[in-house]
């Protein structure tokens, strides 16, 4: 299994609408590498839930359940997307100003890549933000759920 971390923009999809949907497709991303990271997720993988510019904190889980395709939203047929499922909410969402103060955290890519949109997290990374977020321990575990 392989972790992510996609954003949204609250004010444009919330997780409280991912919620609602339940199963989404992550449209609407524009960016090359972003791309190669959609088309690297594998059904079953996870991915933290970040609000960029209003919040920016991660605030919830979502699986992978179906791996990436074309994205209906471009008309062009560039991009891709793939389809994600609410898994659970962080109950303690961890802020960009904690990641940033842990010496744990320096070399993720929510700092190195800050405009990126859809990255990778390695799973000791994913273990410390399951941790200061309060995650259900099964979810930390490099295992399928």
């Amino acid at each position: 299994m392989n972790y992510w971390l996609v954003k949204s923009e609250p004010d444009a999809y919330s997780w409280q609408e991912q919620i609602h949907n339940h199963i989404e497709p992550w449209t609407g991303v524009r960016n090359h590498q972003a791309k190669k990271n959609l088309q690297s997720m594998r059904n079953g993988d996870l991915a933290f839930f970040y609000h960029s510019n209003v919040g920016k904190e991660i605030v919830g889980i979502v699986k992978i359940v179906k791996e990436a395709y074309p994205d209906p939203t471009d008309p062009e047929h560039k991009w891709v997307c793939v389809d994600v499922e609410t898994v659970c909410p962080v109950p303690n969402p961890v802020t960009l100003k904690q990641i940033k103060t842990d010496p744990t955290l320096q070399d993720i890519g929510l700092i190195k890549q800050s405009r990126l949109s859809v990255m990778s997290i390695t799973s000791e990374h994913w273990a410390i933000l399951c941790r200061l977020g309060q995650v259900p321990t099964k979810y930390q575990q490099n295992k399928e759920n």
